[in-house]
């Protein structure tokens, strides 16, 4: 029996992909677990059934802290315990998908001569893909700008594992959640990421009033952050996990963020997307991702430090003509079938396996 130990952690977009493959490894009969800090993947893991194991870890700052010299130790901590669990388990290969949990278990890995792979969702590897770079002996990317960043080491384009439960929703059980009568008008589904998008909450209130006339609007304002504002066509959920693929049948125009795990799933459901991509605070993953996206004719996009209402109201009828042409095109790019099956080959080869 194959066995293999996931890693990443940190946000739930270095979680997310591993849980969409957990079918496929089941159904070849290969054992998993995770190994990662007490962190949001550990809630995630754990809840998907996996066996879960934590070490230490320090986080990688991209700017001076007191705490980044403390951290060496947490991370120094963190490959010793990394390496006893490996010991322990001795997993055939270690799958990474990055966040700094990742940097210990590759490093481990390499000392005890584990095959690491790992999988990039953004258009420029995370800080700590750049550091496990060397330990690794394949990396799975998304876009196709992130090959030149790759250097050195095997890649791959593979896209990014969708879970299959996104791709079993139903408009009804849509339209039954929200409250709303009938598909007669389109749906707009607004969202700010996992907690919510503060500003474009704002703007999106000032203009609720005009925008309840022409359509029916779905909006996941993040815990904590519900907005006062009531109508038959408007509804607000603070979060949504079961469910969501419902949420997403339903809708005809999205705008959200441009964090890799959800703009790659409303890509394989083929809906046409309005990115405001996170600018502020960032390293600027998500403008890259952005305009990846608008330059294969996937998404239109406006700019954070440019949103204001007026700006977000023409914006979204600006994508809402260009809605059809774009559904086309993603439709052409592929719905995200086959992704699995491409990763698994890759796996098989590194294993020294026979393909699938």
């Amino acid at each position: 029996m194959v066995k293999v130990a996931l890693t990443g952690g940190g946000t739930a977009g270095h979680v997310m992909p591993h849980i969409a493959l957990l079918p496929h490894y089941r159904r070849l009969g290969w054992e998993v677990f995770y190994i990662g800090s007490q962190g949001i993947e550990k809630e995630l893991a754990t809840k998907a059934g996996l066996t879960f194991y934590t070490i230490q870890t320090g986080k990688l700052r991209r700017y001076f802290s007191w705490q980044n010299f403390t951290d060496i130790f947490r991370i120094i901590a963190g490959i010793f315990q990394a390496i006893l669990v490996l010991f322990r388990k001795r997993p055939d290969l270690v799958f990474s998908k990055g966040g700094f949990v990742s940097v210990p278990v590759a490093f481990a890995a390499w000392i005890l001569r584990i095959p690491v792979v790992s999988h990039e969702s953004d258009l420029t590897p995370g800080l700590a893909n750049r550091m496990i770079k060397p330990f690794c002996r394949l990396i799975f990317y998304c876009l196709p700008e992130t090959e030149r960043h790759l250097t050195g080491v095997r890649s791959v384009a593979s896209g990014l594992p969708v879970r299959d439960q996104l791709l079993k929703g139903q408009k009804a059980e849509g339209l039954r959640l929200c409250g709303f009568e009938s598909c007669d008008r389109p749906t707009l589904l607004v969202m700010g990421g996992s907690s919510g998008a503060e500003r474009i909450n704002t703007s999106l209130l000032t203009i609720l009033p005009e925008l309840v006339a022409n359509w029916q609007v779905i909006h996941l304002t993040g815990k904590g952050k519900a907005i006062n504002f009531s109508h038959p066509s408007y509804k607000a959920f603070e979060y949504v996990n079961e469910g969501l693929e419902h949420l997403f049948a339903l809708a005809d125009l999205v705008v959200t963020r441009a964090g890799a795990n959800s703009i790659f799933e409303l890509k394989a459901l083929a809906k046409p997307m309005l990115l405001i991509p996170l600018e502020i605070a960032s390293r600027g993953d998500q403008v890259d991702n952005a305009k990846s996206f608008a330059a294969q004719g996937w998404a239109q996009v406006l700019r954070e430090t440019e949103l204001t209402p007026l700006v977000l109201k023409a914006a979204i009828e600006k994508t809402r003509l260009e809605a059809p042409t774009m559904q086309e095109r993603l439709k052409k790019s592929g719905s995200g079938e086959g992704i699995a099956t491409l990763i698994f080959d890759y796996l098989h080869k590194v294993l020294g396996l026979k393909p699938l």
